[in-house]
This record gives C-alpha cells, structure tokens and sequence, in this order.
C-alpha cells in the first residue's frame, strides 16, 4: 500500500514542515510494524483477510464537489457545518460564538499549532490498531478540529461531513474536539460514500474535555457496504466532566472499530453507545475500553446488534479500576438481536478491578426476534418481513432515548428508519 499512496503533506504547503516530518516517521512505522495474526489476543475472531490492503490508492478529487455539498445535509438548525470530500475541504459555513475555533485540520496545526500539537493523536493506541493508527498518522490530509473555550456553550449542533468518492479511493478522515472548562456542545459526524464502490477509510477521533465540561459526539457510519474502515476512538474526561459518545453503524463491509475513554478526573462520567444493524456477510468489529483512572467516576456502555443473514459483530470490551479509582461505578452491556440462524454474535466482556470499592458489572445477551410479537403484528395486517424491521427499529431506539437532544434524538430516529426501510 504505501507504493500507491503518497505522504499528503508533502505534496502541500498547507501542513506545515514538523508535520510532515512526523508523517514520514509515522509511515516507518507502520511499514515496520506485523500485520495482525491470530495470535493476536485484540484480533479474536476478527476477519484477518479484510486486511488485505494493496488494492487501494490515493483518493483522487472528487469529480462531483457540488453534489456532494448539497447532500451534505442533516440537522434542521446548526452552528456550523463543514464538508470534505476526498480528504478535502469542500464547504464550510459557521456562526459560532466568539473564541471557539472550528477549521480544517491542517489549518489548525498551522494557525494552532500549541494546541494541536497537545491533542493529536496524544493518547497512544491500546487496543490493536497501532499499525493503523500509524498508518493514519503517514496520510491523514483532512479532517476536522474544534476548540471550545472555557465556559462557552454551543446551543446549536456542529456536523462535520466526509466523504469518500471513487474505486479504491483512501481517505483518513480525522476529527479532533477540544473542550474548555465548564464548556458544552453537541457534535455529528457524518462519515459517506458518495458511490457504491469498494473504498479504504482509516479515521480516527480524539475528544478531550477540561473539568466541567459537556460533550455529545455521535458518528453516523454511513460508508458503502465494499468499504473496508478502521475508526478509532479516543475520550479523556476530567473532573466533573460528561461525555456521550454514540456510534452508528449503518454501512461498511468490513469495520473495525476502537473506543477507549479515559475518566482522569474526580467525579467524570463517559457514556459509551453504539447501534449495529448488520446483514449479508458484513462484519463490524468493536473493541472497547474504559478506564477508570480517577475516584468517583462513571462509565455506562451499551452496545446494542441486529444480525442478519450471515453477518457478524465481534465484542470485547474492558472495564479497568485502576488502584486509586475509589468509588467507581462502571457498566458494560452488549446485546444481540439475532435474525438468522447463520449470523454469528462474538461477545467478549470483562472487568480488571484492582480497588475493592467499587461497583461494576458487565455481560452479554443473545435473543431472537419474539415470535409472539411477529404473530400479533401479523394478525393484524403487517406482514413478517416490515414486522422483523419494526421490531428491530424499536430495539434501537430504546437506546437512542438516551440522547437528551429531542430535536437530534428525532433525527436520528428518522436516520434509523430509513437505513432499516421503514420511512
């Protein structure tokens, strides 16, 4: 692969020199670093043919930038959209309060580079994508950066837009939020195809919040179903600070997908979520972490499948007390709808408690679609197939009234209902 690509931000005069000094750092290492196995313990059960990555080039520009503006739309009210296709800024548009920052990433580690520099990439990959990450890291052209000022809230949602266009096209799609002290905002990422061909996205994101602070992060997942992804997810919350993370799943062939949140203050709380419809032969990989470093902290995880055909979901998260995590109140809950006799459900939960006070639990459930309740939607004129579907949307949105937001919960309600054809 790294024959076909070429470092990004050596062929602009956007990035500037330090950064692609470590691009080319980074690109040894992924170049030096194995290829997964299954001696693996972070790859069990994972599809390890899905990494296979020499069939895919550099992303061209996008052939149809205008389109791909005018789709780019998702929330009635925001503060402030921006929209990349290919790696590129396509449109950007804010009327966001004073002192909060929100560029293009490159603009970022010219025009900030202090803050930057802290954030990027600062929390070391530990649930085994550190060759993606690398190799992330050695491409990464385009991507998003917000910086939230202390004590300044965002009443209105930010969407950030990225796209993929073209055969074998790579994009490494970034998304970097800093969070001020007792700051507070609510952001969507989008992440599309704008075709139906076979393409490579390795995104990562990284989210820290200051004491205090309220961030909503949901990632809706929408690449095509030949997309090969790795997204990784990295959360720091510090005294008193929230979290809430929402992943949706809705698209790729293959996904990998990390999460790790780190409670490093007093009185944190990370709320971690994800909703998977998965059919054909599709496979969505997810590995999680929450560690508890500080006392008195919460974490709550709900990963909620819908299993179809011959697909799979692949589980294993961990909660982790750290010594002087006194206090700690950690949940962890997967759950799979399973559709098919040939779907295959993987679920690993654990705990690694190392202070005795505490409170922490975790497991796993696997269940069919209720046949009493196929039977009562039947009689009374919906036919099998549209009940399973109704079934399915309202194991989703169980989950989805978690989101505090009416107007963005109702959003995505209506996103879930049409990827599952029921609006």
């Amino acid at each position: 692969m790294s024959n076909t690509l070429e470092n990004p931000a050596n062929a602009t005069s956007a990035w500037p020199a330090w950064f692609a000094a470590e691009q080319s750092h980074a690109l040894a290492e992924y170049e030096n670093s194995p290829t997964p196995s299954r001696k693996d313990e972070a790859w069990r059960f994972a599809n390890l043919k899905a990494l296979d990555l020499s069939s895919f080039i550099e992303a061209k520009p996008v052939a149809s930038e205008g389109r791909l503006i005018n789709a780019s739309t998702g929330l009635a009210g925001t503060a402030a959209r921006l929209v990349l296709g290919n790696n590129t800024l396509l449109h950007r548009e804010s009327s966001l309060p004073a002192g909060v920052i929100f560029e293009t990433l490159e603009t970022a580690a010219t025009k900030h580079a202090d803050l930057f520099k802290k954030y990027f990439m600062a929390q070391p990959v530990e649930l085994g994508s550190h060759k993606y990450a690398a190799l992330h890291k050695a491409h990464v052209a385009g991507g998003a950066f917000l910086f939230v000022p202390a004590n300044t809230s965002v009443e209105l949602p930010i969407e950030i837009f990225q796209w993929v266009e073209g055969a074998n096209a790579s994009v490494f799609p970034h998304t970097l939020i800093v969070c001020g002290e007792n700051s507070s905002v609510t952001v969507v990422d989008y992440f599309k195809s704008a075709d139906k061909l076979p393409a490579l996205a390795c995104g990562v994101n990284d989210l820290h919040l200051a004491p205090g602070a309220k961030l909503t992060y949901v990632s809706v997942q929408d690449w095509s179903l030949e997309t090969t992804a790795f997204h990784l997810n990295s959360t720091s919350v510090d005294r008193n600070a929230t979290c809430t993370a929402l992943i949706a799943n809705f698209g790729g062939g293959f996904v990998r997908g990390e999460s790790l949140s780190r409670l490093v203050g007093e009185g944190s709380r990370s709320e971690m979520f994800s909703i998977n419809p998965v059919e054909g032969t599709r496979e969505i990989d997810q590995r999680t972490l929450q560690d508890h470093v500080a006392p008195n902290a919460t974490s709550d995880l709900l990963y909620l499948n819908a299993l179809d055909d011959k697909s799979r979901t692949i589980f294993a998260g961990l909660i982790k007390v750290e010594p002087g995590a006194k206090g700690t109140d950690a949940y962890q809950k997967v759950k799979n709808l399973i559709l098919s006799d040939d779907a295959d459900p993987n679920s690993m939960p654990g705990l690694e408690i190392l202070n005795d006070e505490v409170r922490c639990s975790h497991g796993a459930t696997n269940g069919p679609v209720s046949e009493e309740e196929l039977f009562y939607m039947q009689a009374r004129g919906i036919k099998r197939d549209a009940g399973r579907r109704l079934i399915v949307n309202g194991f989703f949105n169980s989950l989805l009234e978690r989101i505090e937001n009416e107007n963005l919960r109702a959003h995505l309600e209506l996103l879930l209902a049409k990827r599952l054809a029921i609006a």
